[in-house]
This record gives C-alpha cells, sequence and structure tokens, in this order.
C-alpha cells in the first residue's frame, strides 16, 4: 500500500492515462494459491517466473485464510513488474441451503460455499474480534488435519505399510503456513518412494492401504496424491475425519471479515462440469444473480479452464451487463502445475471480448487498492454496497494505476 499511496493523486494518473495514443489489455490470473495454503507452485518465485515467461501483467493471491505469503508475493510483483492483487479465500456455509440439500459452489457437500475477498489492504489486517474469530476457524482446521494424520498412521500400522507421519514434520517439509489434506497425501506419496526403493513395493504399498488396484502411474506425482486422497483422505476412506462446523462462518460474517479487511465480497461460480452439469445454486443466472445481491455481493469470479467455452461466455456476458465485477483465474490448488495463460475447457483460448472483461474487471480491483492505499474510500461504500453504477469509472481509474506499475515505475 506504501507504494500505491505514491502513486499520483487520481486526476493527474487519469490525465496522463487518458492522453497516451495507445492503450493496452494485459493478460490477467486473478486467482493463484501459493505454498502458504497448498499450490503447485514450489514457491511465490516460480509463479511469478512463470507469470513473466507467459506475459501475464496482473496477478492475484488467493490462499485459504491465511494471508502469511503477502509480502513475499508483493517484494516479487515488483521485482517482476507484476501488479499484485491481494486477494484470500474461505469456506462457509449456508445453513438453509444445507438443509435443503441444495449444492452452491461445492458439487460434493450441499450448502457448502467457497467464499472470497478481493483487493484487501496489505498489510493485512482486520479488528480484533474478527482476527480472534479466523484465528479460531485456523485452529479448527488444524484440528482436523492432525486427526486424520493419526488415523494414516493407525491405518499404515494395520496394513504393515512402514511410514509414520508427523505433523510438525509434514508442515515444514511441505507448508508454509496452513497444513491441508493435499500435503498429507504428498507426504504420503513421497513417504512410500523413500521406504520402498523397488517399482512393485511401491505398488504394493499404495495397494495395501487403497484395498484395492493402484490406478495410477507411479510416475504421475498429481495423479496418485488424487488417488491417495481420494481413498484414503475423502469421505469413506480409513484416515477419513469429518470437518467439525466450526470450520465453517456464516457467508453475512465472512463478507463482514473481508470488507473490515479493506476487500470486495466475491462468489467464486463453479458452472458446469465435463457432464454439463451445474449446481442447484447456480443452474439459474437469473436467480443466482439477485441471490448474490441479497447478500450485497456484485463481484464473480470463475475458473475458466473447468468450464466448456460456450457455456462460459454466456454466463459472463449475463453478469457483465448487469454490472457485476467479473474476474478469472486459474486455482493452481492442485498438485498439477498448468499455465498461467487463463483458458477454458480443452485449452480453448479466451476471445477478445472475454480477454478485455477479464482485464477490465481487474483493473476494477486495482483501483480499490490504490484508493485503500491513499485513505479514500475503494469499491465498497462505507455501507458494505458495491458501487456498482460506478463500475465504469473504477475501470478507468485501474486502467491508469496499472498502466503507471507497469510503465512508469
Amino acid at each position: 500500500m506504501k507504494l500505491l499511496k505514491s502513486f499520483p493523486d487520481r486526476e493527474e494518473l487519469l490525465k496522463r492515462y487518458r492522453n497516451q495514443p495507445n492503450h493496452s489489455v494485459y493478460k490477467v490470473n486473478g486467482h493463484v494459491h501459493t505454498p502458504y495454503s497448498f499450490s503447485s507452485f514450489e514457491s511465490i518465485e516460480q509463479a511469478f517466473a512463470l507469470a513473466v515467461n507467459e506475459n501475464v501483467k496482473m496477478l492475484g493471491i488467493n490462499d485459504f485464510y491465511v494471508t502469511d505469503g503477502y509480502t513475499s508475493f508483493y517484494e516479487n510483483a515488483i521485482k517482476n513488474k507484476v501488479f499484485p492483487l491481494f486477494n484470500v479465500e474461505f469456506i462457509g456455509l449456508l445453513k438453509e441451503a444445507q438443509v435443503n440439500n441444495i449444492r452452491i459452489n461445492d458439487p460434493n457437500n450441499p450448502g457448502r460455499i467457497y467464499f472470497t475477498g478481493k483487493g484487501l489492504k496489505y498489510p493485512f489486517s482486520m479488528d480484533e474480534s474478527y482476527q480472534k474469530t479466523l484465528d479460531e476457524v485456523i485452529d479448527e482446521s488444524q484440528v482436523q488435519v492432525k486427526a486424520m494424520i493419526e488415523k494414516v498412521n493407525k491405518w499404515f500400522l494395520q496394513t504393515d505399510i512402514a511410514i509414520e507421519l508427523n505433523y510438525k514434520d509434514v508442515k515444514k517439509a511441505y507448508a508454509k503456513e496452513l497444513v491441508r489434506e493435499r500435503h498429507i497425501a504428498k507426504a504420503i506419496r513421497i513417504g512410500v518412494f523413500e521406504k520402498y526403493s523397488e517399482a512393485n513395493q511401491q505398488v504394493q504399498a499404495f495397494e495395501k492401504m487403497f484395498g484395492k488396484p493402484l490406478k495410477s502411474k507411479l510416475t504421475d506425482n498429481p495423479s496418485l496424491e488424487n488417488e491417495i486422497r481420494g481413498n484414503l483422505l475423502k469421505a469413506g476412506g480409513k484416515a477419513f475425519v469429518e470437518e467439525n462446523e466450526k470450520s465453517f462462518l456464516g457467508i453475512d460474517l465472512l463478507i463482514k471479515m473481508i470488507v473490515n479487511a479493506g476487500g470486495i465480497p466475491c462468489y467464486p461460480v463453479l458452472l458446469d462440469d465435463s457432464n454439463g452439469k451445474i449446481t442447484e445454486f447456480e443452474s439459474d443466472f437469473q436467480h443466482l444473480h439477485d441471490e448474490l445481491l441479497k447478500h450485497n455481493v456484485a463481484c464473480i469470479e470463475l475458473i475458466p479452464n473447468r468450464n466448456d467455452f460456450d457455456v462460459l461466455k454466456k454466463f459472463v456476458q449475463f453478469f457483465n451487463t448487469k454490472g457485476f465485477v467479473v474476474l478469472f483465474g486459474t486455482e493452481h490448488n492442485t498438485p498439477d502445475l498448468i499455465p498461467l495463460t487463463v483458458v477454458t475447457r480443452g485449452n480453448k483460448p479466451l476471445d477478445d471480448e472475454l480477454m478485455t472483461i477479464s482485464y477490465e474487471n481487474a483493473c476494477v480491483i486495482a483501483a480499490h487498492q490504490y484508493l485503500i492505499a491513499k485513505g479514500a474510500e475503494g469499491y465498497i461504500a462505507s455501507s458494505g454496497l458495491a458501487k456498482m453504477a460506478e463500475k465504469n469509472a473504477h475501470i478507468e481509474l485501474g486502467k491508469a494505476v496499472v498502466d503507471w506499475y507497469l510503465n512508469r515505475l
């Protein structure tokens, strides 16, 4: 924020931007996880090396619950001339939807809702009461992880698999901050290969822990880890531990926390799966629109690589026309190291219209961060409502901010 605070005032930025003969549309990825939660990146430096290589000019950190990666992210953004977007992700609960068996943006758990905050203050801060609540949620998530590790060890003892996990060791070796289910899967995979040198021994170890034949190739680390999660750590698995409801906050409380931290509440859209199916909450675009506005949410984001191009474009056009902020990202929240460039399912690239929507809407977040840094009100009014009528003004201001950052610093 200190850097944005040093930028020229709003009118000077806009004047300089308007006087330029040419204006670029930059590539954006507004949602990537880092090793501070779980990531396909080994380091934040690796994420920025990929951004530079692919000419991605705006990149958004989006870890679960924690903002510990912000400083490294900021420093690497400056070093690599990539505009940083400061975000965070939570998992919440809509009790009414859960009772009515309505899936929101978790296809397997009715009522469960992933929710993000965009353009938070950096350095991160929120009121003490909210921070206490967040810390309690984080602590509860680690209680579950420790219980899962304990069940893994008991199962390995029963099945004569000579591997024992330790929470502190898993955290030190594979996690920057939070230990998550995917870290456990990674530790198990590596443990098998370290303990058993022969391929047939490795296969035997996996099949004993699964209780059925191994499907993945031993050389395919992402598939192996997914198979470990599916057979051992997910519901029905020997090491599954159900999450305590204390781990999930209500959506309205999450929104208050995000606004208090200087951010913009944002709903991550799941949209269609590979079979063309959409959850009950999202299937009617107008209904989704109305439900989000009931909670004062006027920002959505998508991970296009899991969506059909035509379905995504129709959806994006609908919400963009309605004045919503529409953002895109890739997550990078699995072991697979995919490119940072946003594409739709089957590696179909975004067209010019979607590229423009991606950039312009990311500029709303850039403008918001700039205004907050300057001590002004951002895209969210003091009432908690998004300034939807002023979206175009924020787009232009954001373009001026990004242009100054990329071409004047």
